[in-house]
């Protein structure tokens, strides 16, 4: 466990951040590397596994309500230096993320046709939507677990360990994807579904590295079968914080299928560029989304331990940290937007779309990364409506003018690009306002309770009647 409610806050920060971005980034790497090599199938497949991996935002929803709640409440426990409470919360996550998994499964095998229906007119694209998609639902089960082991991993400070077990598990992925998709070396090409098994067999076997990270070396928070049986007073506790954030990822879904919806009509190639884009700004992100992430368990420490001063600090040197890293990076994308695609697709209407994508969208970087870092401080606080609140602002924002838009005779592709940018905006501009008021409510220094304190009246004594 590391205390994060003393010492440098930046120090703290940077420490933290690389880790979870290394994690961040070998993760999208797997999926980029899915991209790639489903790439020479077609633009049908390439748009079929980008659709079908946009369905990944909704099972994130998910996991984002067992990690969510499991990193605020086990921070808060280790601020208030208090072991037993982080690891029945712990272990109840456990509980959650096994029930979770189960049902995302099922689910997943039942709907996966119906959803690629819904979002695509082309059956090329259909039919490759939904093999790669239940290929891919067993890796999106077992996920669960793992976010619950490396959200309470992540409240006690410690991070190293879920990024050596997801490196190690994308490297697996990215050796088994040619192999499995293409057939190299064996001469059996699974296509799409290959790709979709690839990601099982890695996630699977990283499952069991993390597994054994706890069981042999992990000491703070640990499996106690005897914690085991369900509690509804600790679900409610960690579904309360959890739920209105997966209702944020649920909101992104929402986002990104509307303009999957709005692209439709314009063809494969249009879905795919997207799908491409969409991926590589995602990738380039992930240093401002790991700065935010780090700062989480820094709020919940000491929220929990009661440093208010420390809350605010660490709002804004992560912000600072965030506008500074995705300024550098915009700057990247509109010097060299070209090279940041490189070899995802041979089909010149695909990488145009994708091309004009990532300029334009790469223009909200910035606002995005303010999201990022309203977002976490939110979590670590414990209050995560205000998220939801945010992010549904967003969508009805985008989705409604986009599917009018959609509609009207000249439309062009930029129009969405535009909407999502103004979109990202307002809702940045909202998040900050949101999470002022948010600190004016529940962060009350001890100056400000001295001050309080002194400005209150004196009680005055009630006269003294003389007797008659």
């Amino acid at each position: 466990m590391k205390d994060l409610t003393r010492g440098s806050i930046v120090s703290h920060i940077l420490s933290m951040a690389p880790p979870i971005v290394v994690g961040m980034i070998t993760i999208m790497i797997c999926q980029l590397v899915d991209l790639y090599f489903v790439s020479g199938l077609g633009d049908a497949a390439v748009a079929g596994v980008a659709a079908a991996g946009n369905a990944g935002f909704l099972v994130n929803a998910l996991m984002q309500m067992l990690g969510v709640g499991t990193v605020a409440l086990v921070a808060h426990a280790v601020g208030r230096k208090d072991r037993d409470d982080a690891n029945l919360v712990f272990n109840q996550a456990v509980v959650l993320s096994v029930l979770f998994g189960l049902l995302t499964l099922l689910a997943g095998f039942v709907l996966a046709r119906p959803y690629m229906r819904a979002i695509a007119n082309d059956e090329a694209t259909i039919e490759a939507g939904t093999t790669y998609f239940l290929w891919f639902m067993p890796a999106l089960a077992l996920q669960f677990v793992t976010q619950v082991m490396g959200a309470a991993l992540r409240a006690t400070g410690i991070v190293r360990p879920s990024m050596l077990v997801q490196v190690l598990a994308v490297i697996i992925n990215i050796a088994l994807a040619p192999v499995l998709i293409s057939g190299w070396g064996t001469g059996y090409a699974l296509g799409v579904a290959g790709a979709g098994l690839a990601s099982t067999i890695a996630v699977f076997i990283g499952v069991l590295m993390l597994f054994a990270y706890f069981r042999r070396l992990e000491r703070y928070v640990a499996f106690h079968p005897a914690q085991w049986r369900p509690q509804m007073r600790q679900w409610r506790r960690i579904l309360n914080v959890g739920l209105p954030a997966g209702g944020e990822f649920v909101m992104i879904f929402i986002f990104m299928a509307a303009i999957y919806y709005v692209l439709r009509d314009l063809g494969p190639a249009a879905q795919a560029g997207f799908g491409i884009g969409t991926r590589v700004v995602g990738l380039i992100q992930m240093p401002a989304l790991a700065v935010s992430l780090a700062a989480g368990p820094i709020v919940g420490q000491n929220f929990g331990a009661g440093n208010y001063e420390r809350v605010r600090e660490t709002f804004v040197k992560a912000a600072l940290i965030a506008t500074v890293v995705m300024i550098a990076l915009t700057i990247l994308v509109q010097l060299k937007p070209g090279w940041l695609l490189t070899g995802f697709s041979n089909d010149p209407e695909t990488m145009s779309v994708a091309l004009l994508f990532l300029k334009m969208i790469s223009l909200n970087m910035v606002a995005q990364g303010l999201i990022f870092t309203c977002s976490s401080m939110f979590q670590g606080l414990g209050n995560t409506k205000p998220v939801l609140w945010s992010s549904a602002t967003r969508v009805l924002t985008y989705s409604l003018p986009a599917i009018w838009l959609s509609t009207r005779p000249g439309f062009r592709i930029e129009y969405v690009w535009y909407l999502s940018n103004a979109a990202t905006t307002l809702q940045a501009v909202q998040s900050l306002w949101l999470l002022r008021r948010e600190f004016r409510k529940r962060l009350v220094t001890r100056r400000q309770q001295d001050a309080l304190k002194q400005a209150a009246p004196e009680p005055v004594a009630p006269p003294v009647r003389e007797p008659a």
